[in-house]
């Protein structure tokens, strides 16, 4: 609906947003678009096209595609080692003898584990934090896995370790905390280089800016001190 304010003394009008109401002549079709628009990027209208879609699909494809579904929720685990996904206690890459156990790339997620592993660049091992400090949005240190990372750092087995977060105020943030968890071990401690523009997100890079970000990694410390 439509309505116009009209105010004498400023002599303009102000019209009112017009909202749209989906009408459904089946409250299952109503449901399913519900849920399907809770996903991220997913409007009502994409979400009533993916519905119509598996609707016309054989009854078995859909089945299949709600059991993946329910599978990765039940059977879904966390590497006990770096807290990456993984079907299994240890994920595949922390259970692989020829990479270099002893360098340990910090990220933010799994989206970010995947984006470096495509580049090709890297052969070490990763720690997953599960996101990144943002008082803003309520998440501090201990909502994060910072803890066996320090505990990894503190046990001697690390040489470097590699902050590979989003280039944001976030993102400096985690790292500077984790930096002053572990500055007095005797290990390296470097920053990815500067390809990835600052205020970009890790995942969006692609595989030659990214590869080389990794390979010139610079010490974390320069990243503060030349600020």
């Amino acid at each position: 609906m439509s309505a116009d304010f009209r105010c004498a003394k400023a002599r303009y009008t102000i019209k009112s947003i017009t909202f749209v109401v989906m009408e459904f002549s089946s409250k299952l079709i109503e449901k399913a678009v519900n849920e399907m628009s809770q996903l991220p990027g997913i409007g009502k209208r994409t979400a009533l096209r993916l519905v119509l879609h598996l609707l016309k699909q054989p009854k078995e494809q859909t089945g299949f595609l709600s059991q993946a579904l329910l599978n990765m929720r039940e059977d879904i685990k966390f590497c006990q080692n770096c807290h990456n996904i993984s079907d299994t206690k240890i994920c595949e890459i922390c259970a692989n003898a020829t990479r270099n156990h002893q360098t340990i790339c910090v990220v933010e997620d799994i989206r970010d584990v995947m984006a470096i592993e495509n580049t090709g660049q890297y052969r070490g091992i990763y720690h997953v934090l599960g996101g990144k400090i943002s008082p803003i949005e309520g998440v501090g240190p201990s909502q994060l896995n910072i803890s066996t990372l320090v505990e990894k750092v503190k046990s001697g087995k690390v040489i470097e370790i590699i902050f590979a977060l989003s280039s944001t105020m976030e993102g400096d943030t985690t790292n500077f905390y984790i930096y002053k968890q572990i500055a007095d071990s005797e290990i390296i401690i470097s920053t990815i280089a500067r390809g990835i523009s600052v205020g970009d997100e890790l995942e969006y890079a692609d595989e030659i800016t990214l590869g080389r970000s990794i390979l010139h990694r610079v010490p974390f410390e320069k990243t503060f001190k030349s600020n």
